[in-house]
């Protein structure tokens, strides 16, 4: 619990009072990555991120951890769309396996 009020504490105000992110089908995954700053974040801080999405503890992220991703960021957040969780999966995905890696 520690690790994800350390690691959301501060992408969880940048959610607040925002519409967009909620509405359903209005998920777009470069504006997402661009409000959390995960670009920015430290290579132990993204690490850190992963391994609270990363559920099962696999050490992937799958295409169903990544439906609940914006309720880790606000209140109100809502499941992805399997469209909008497939686009942001597409984009995590190096390799083509279909799941999203720590590296």
């Amino acid at each position: 619990r520690v690790c994800v009020d350390i690691c959301f504490s501060d992408f969880s105000e940048r959610f607040s009072g925002l519409s967009s992110p909620i509405a359903a089908e209005s998920f777009n995954y470069k504006k997402f990555f661009e409000m959390v700053g995960l670009k920015k974040k430290s290579p132990e801080d993204v690490k850190k991120v992963f391994h609270i999405l990363d559920k099962d503890r696999s050490g992937f992220i799958e295409e169903e951890e990544l439906k609940f991703v914006l309720k880790g960021f606000t209140p109100d957040g809502r499941d992805l769309s399997d469209k909008e969780t497939k686009a942001l999966l597409a984009a995590g995905d190096k390799d083509g396996d279909g799941k999203i890696g720590a590296d």
